[in-house]
């Protein structure tokens, strides 16, 4: 029997909720295709604040290097938002992609059918995508030094540095080449570089990568555009690769074509190691402890876990089309109602997609 060891980081929020559902989900795939997963639970973000003073301890970092994957639910509050940067949930997440050198992070964006009418865009609009931001993840102007505030100035100032070098550009290039291979082998590449020095870096590099792969069709855009193309005509888009700062803004813009933020998964990879697996969006404190939250990104998160960490192929096939049967009798988490459909509470929703299996 294959054995398996994840990680979970159930976090902040709503996090515990959604995770719960994911557990009883990789139980179930378990017995049903015999495979061994031990499930380690660790402190992480908020949680592990209160405990260590730190929001992503040495214990949890250590257990994460150690295992096949990691599954990750969501952290941060605003009750955390006065503590020093460092101590902060968010930083935690900046802290845990460092260590395991998670370079790449991946996000997929597919309409699923049955939501076709929840997005706020139209449905001609939409009906058609099907695209994945391969978004780089450990440089650009979140990791940057120097970085700072000074206050001993008549006018206070702050400052960030957006730095990449050309190997980082390049590596993670490669990997939106291997995507896009599988695909449709089209790359658009999200730039700023009329404007930033970095930026043309980025689309030389880029150019100079991709062009050793003479099936790759390779476009440019800038951000600003790009932002404005997700909405006009998201369609046209296959893989888009991008740097830190504008694949995030980018991805949860992206995320919401779909219906809802709760709808999307992401994978953060290396070259080697474990990955880590996680819903877009944030931990929703408002909403926590309600069982109202969707748990299908969560979910979708276990499928590419699954999928791409384990290479447990049908077993996160599984998860998606069980989804899907689920979406299509009707059935909804109260972010997802459109007024013509059954609206089921976290768990509630978590058990139909377990009956689905």
């Amino acid at each position: 029997m294959k054995r398996y060891k994840i990680v979970l980081l159930s976090g902040d929020g709503i996090g515990p909720e959604i995770s719960e559902i994911s557990i009883k989900i990789l139980k179930k795939l378990s017995r049903k295709y015999a495979f061994d997963i031990e499930v380690n639970e660790q402190y992480f973000g908020g949680i592990a604040y209160e405990k260590y003073n730190d929001p992503a301890p040495k214990v949890t970092i250590d257990h994460c290097k150690a295992s096949d994957a990691v599954l990750l639910a969501c952290v941060g509050d605003v009750k955390y938002d006065t503590l020093a940067r460092e101590l902060r949930p968010e930083s935690g997440l900046l802290k845990l992609r460092s260590a395991l050198n998670l370079f790449a992070n991946i996000r997929p964006v597919k309409i699923r059918k049955p939501l076709l009418d929840s997005s706020s865009l139209k449905k001609e609009i939409i009906e058609n995508v099907d695209l994945i931001v391969v978004r780089e993840l450990i440089g650009g102007i979140y990791f940057g030094q120097p970085r700072g505030q000074i206050s001993n100035t008549k006018v206070k100032k702050a400052f960030n540095t957006m730095v990449y070098e050309s190997n980082e550009i390049e590596r993670i290039t490669k990997v939106a080449i291997k995507i896009a291979n599988q695909r449709s082998k089209k790359i658009c590449s999200i730039d700023k570089s009329n404007v930033l020095e970095v930026s043309q870096l980025w689309r030389d590099t880029v150019f100079n990568v991709t062009s050793k792969d003479k099936e790759i069709s390779l476009s440019n855009m800038y951000v600003d555009n790009a932002a404005m193309q997700l909405v006009k005509d998201p369609s046209q888009f296959d893989v888009i690769l991008t740097s830190n700062l504008f694949g995030d803004i980018l991805s949860d813009l992206a995320a919401m074509l779909t219906g809802s933020i709760g709808m999307l998964p992401s994978a953060s990879l290396s070259n080697s190691g474990p990955g880590v697996f996680e819903p877009v969006h944030g931990s929703a404190p408002d909403i926590a402890g309600k069982n109202i939250a969707n748990p299908i990104a969560m979910a979708l998160s276990t499928s590419m876990m699954l999928k791409i960490g384990l290479n447990e192929i049908d077993a996160a096939n599984d998860i998606e089309i069980a989804i899907d049967n689920v979406l299509s009798k009707g059935y909804r988490t109260s972010d997802l109602n459109n007024g013509n459909c059954q609206v089921l509470s976290c768990s509630e929703i978590g058990e139909k997609i377990i009956q689905e299996i």
